[in-house]
This record gives C-alpha cells, structure tokens and sequence, in this order.
C-alpha cells in the first residue's frame, strides 16, 4: 500500500480547535470550584492542559505508526488490559471515586483502564471482523465469537460499576458488527435480550432505578436524583442565542456539580448560547465527517473496521453526553469527547483520532 505524504489535515484542525474550546471551558466551568476547594483557580485547567498536551503528543506519535501494528497486537493490547480491569477492582489498588472504582495511580495522576479498554476493544474487534467478516452472517460461528469478549469486557467494567463505559464500548462494538454485514433478525434477538439485561441492571441497583425516574421526571425529586438535570436546563435556557459571555455562567457557583466533566456543555450553553453549543456540534460533525470518509476509503477491511469503531465511539459518546445534558436521556457519567475534564478519556479520544490519521495516509477519498 502507498502511503500518502500527508494525513487528513482537516481531521487534525477540527481536533485541535475542540480541544482549545475544551481547555478554555474547563478553566471558565471549574474556576470557581477549583478555588474553593484548592485556593487555585487554575488546578483543573493546568492538570487539563498537562493531559491535552500528552494527548497530542500521543495522537502525532500514533500517526506515524502503521495502523496494522494494531492488527498485530491487537490481542496483547486486549489481555493487558483486562489485567488492567482485574487489578482496579483489587482493595488498595483500584481507586474509588464518586462511587466506582475505576482508577489506578496515585493522586490526582490516576488512569481510568475501562477507558483505554474501548479502543483495544476496537482494535481487537476490527481484527476478529477482518478475518471472519464471511462468517458474521452465522449466528453460532460468527456473531457470538464477536460478542463474546465484549461481554465479558463489559462485565468486569460493570463490577466497578460503570455503565456509562461499558454501555459506549458495547454500543461501538455493535455498530462494528452491523457495519460488518450482521443479520437484522440477529440484532433484534440480541437486543430483547440486551433489554431484559439492561432492565436487569437497573433493578439490580437502586440508584438506576432512581435515575431513569428522574430522566423521565427530574421535577419529582428536585433536590436529590433529579438536581443534575435540572441545574443542567436551568444552564441552557438562560444562555439564549448569545449566552450570557465567556466566565459569566451562574450555574458554575455551587449549583452544578463538578461542571468541568460531564456537565461542561451546560456551561458552554450557557456562556455561549445557543451559537456557541452549534458551533461546537458542527465541530463535532465535521469530525465524524472526516472520519467516516476515511473508514470507507481504507485500503483494506481491518482499516475501515478500525475507522468505523473510532468514530463510532467519538458519536456514541457525544450524543449521550449532549442528551443527557439537555435533558433526552438518564444520566449516565459519559465525558464529553476532547471538552471534559479527565486525562484517561480526553488521552484516549486524542490516541483514537491518531489512528484515524494514519488510516487517512493510505485511504483513497
């Protein structure tokens, strides 16, 4: 295959400016709690740019590397890291935050391995269906073999818990399969079942359950399981079609939780109005754009697999984030993909789209 001189210059621009709008909103969302709780206005911006920059460097370092090397170590990367998964769920190794064990490191320098387990799962995944795709039709010999390992990533994921994790890596695995040529009548068998198992989580757990009450009716418990979502509206409503201006939101003071993370897009909302959140999902759309193109120009199946599971995931993950925002969806703990704060996701996201280059230094579009 005859490598292109240069990758998708696009991609890299689109990336690069929702990464400085990130970095800006993180700062502007977390100011406020950041000088509470540290005396520094500034602890969650200068950590987020530490993470950007770690990220970029990852993303040109994975650029030039040929995106077949994943195909090669597909499944080392895979059994790395469920030893990862295995030891976060260890007492004195894993690190529990907001109720989930989901950390390892020291700190506030910690790795979130469920992460890092969605693109090795892609990577995986994209082998599995390059090698086997005339079989993906076989509902014995195919699709369950696919499936199989997801699950099983799933579950651990589940025992930390984290749902949102594990629903987006399920989600990009799925998307992967259908794109693979999978039959319709397999995918409504496996998804009754998915939805006596989802119906079965949530009742497994009464805080799920108190979360699809508070989606359905955030107005019911205000001040307990519907306060996010509520706060989050009263974000958006106010911003208009120009938002009250960059630093101004009210709901960044205390009302908001964390604002940083999930939430961060209320807060862009609100600042910035409604031109700023379209602004910001025409950025989002551009991105997916790119990288669909590039999934369906590659020179090979294992290429387009690999593409169509990245943005697969990038969508999957936005569009629950800005769902849950605006108050469409239940509450899930999803990031907002190169906006919200966190080193794991925002290094993982930026890894992903390098790979996306590389795949556009060969693809013919």
């Amino acid at each position: 295959m005859t490598q292109k001189s240069t990758p998708d210059i696009i991609l890299i621009i689109t990336t690069l400016t929702l990464l400085a709008v990130g970095l800006i909103m993180v700062y502007s969302a977390s100011a406020i709690w950041a000088t509470y709780k540290f005396d520094d206005s500034f602890f969650f911006a200068k950590r987020q740019l530490l993470f950007a920059g770690v990220g970029v460097l990852a993303m040109f370092f994975i650029m030039n590397i040929d995106y077949w090397t994943w195909r090669t170590w597909a499944k080392v990367i895979v059994i790395i890291c469920f030893v990862l998964l295995v030891l976060v769920l260890i007492p004195g190794i894993g690190m529990e935050r907001n109720g989930s064990q989901s950390w390892i490191g020291v700190g506030a320098f910690s790795i979130q391995p469920s992460e890092f387990m969605k693109l090795a799962m892609i990577a995986f995944l994209a082998k599995f269906l390059s090698e086997n795709q005339k079989k993906i039709t076989s509902f014995k010999n195919g699709l369950m073999p696919s499936l199989a390992l997801v699950f099983l990533a799933f579950g651990m994921i589940m025992l930390q818990p984290d749902l949102g994790t594990g629903t987006v890596m399920v989600g990009t695995c799925v998307v992967m399969i259908f794109v693979a040529g999978a039959r319709v009548s397999h995918f409504v068998f496996l998804g009754l079942l998915g939805v006596v198992g989802f119906v079965g989580l949530i009742l497994s757990a009464p805080y799920r359950i108190k979360r699809i009450t508070s989606f359905l009716n955030p107005w019911e418990d205000p001040l307990e399981t519907g306060f996010q979502i509520i706060q989050s509206l009263y974000a958006i409503g106010p911003g208009g079609l120009f938002g009250l201006g960059l630093g101004q939101s009210r709901q960044k003071f205390f009302y908001l939780p964390e604002p940083q993370t999930d939430f961060i897009f209320a807060i862009l909302a609100e600042e910035l109005g409604f031109i700023g959140g379209s602004f910001v999902i025409i950025l989002f759309s551009i991105l997916l754009w790119r990288g669909v193109r590039i999934a369906l120009g590659a020179p090979d199946l294992f290429g387009s697999f690999l593409g169509i599971g990245v943005i697969g995931m990038i969508a999957i993950q936005v569009i629950i984030n800005i769902g849950v925002v605006t108050g469409l969806m239940p509450v899930t703990g999803i990031t907002l993909p190169f906006l919200s704060y966190g080193g794991s996701s925002l290094t993982l996201m930026l890894m992903a789209v390098g790979v996306l280059l590389n795949i556009s230094r060969y693809a013919r579009y």
